[in-house]
């Protein structure tokens, strides 16, 4: 079933839901089937393992355990978590920093940048494919929209 689907489902009423709730909803249920959808593609790791791989590598220097539940948006634990599962599999080392051996930070591997070489063709496939159809203008207008909101939760 896709999202098309669900929303002409005659299971479901949606008349009378206002537009933020019903975009709240929206979200909710397209970040569960992008999920479950990327989960399939990569196999060797999860979504959430894989999202986490992206912001490490995002990251200007290797973050700390703090950081990057701050860029993911994650608990502390759940990222602790999951890197543990990274960890576990080669994905990623956590390494005492050079300055403060207090913190720890986290790196990439080898084999882990070996493997995102190894899929970069087909998420560049699925990416082209999720966005078919979908302007620029469309999309820097939800980003801007999806950063508002999130900047409006914060102050909450």
């Amino acid at each position: 079933m896709n999202l098309n689907d669900v929303i002409t489902s005659d299971n479901v009423d949606f008349t009378g839901i206002e537009s933020p709730y019903f975009l709240i909803g929206l979200i909710s249920a397209f970040e569960n089937r992008f999920q479950a959808m990327a989960d399939k593609s990569m196999k060797e790791i999860s979504w959430k393992q894989f999202f986490a791989v992206i912001c490490i590598g995002m990251c200007k220097e290797k973050p700390t355990l703090k950081e990057l539940a701050e860029i993911m948006g994650s608990s502390h634990q759940n990222v602790k978590q999951i890197l543990i599962k990274l960890e576990k599999k080669g994905f990623v080392r956590i390494v005492a920093d050079e300055k403060d051996k207090r913190k720890q930070r986290i790196e990439l591997t080898e084999y882990c940048e070996n493997f995102c070489n190894k899929n970069d063709e087909v998420s560049i496939s699925i990416m082209n494919k999720m966005f078919e159809g979908i302007s620029q203008e469309q999309i820097q207008t939800t980003i801007a929209t999806i950063i508002q909101i999130e900047g409006n939760i914060k102050g909450i």
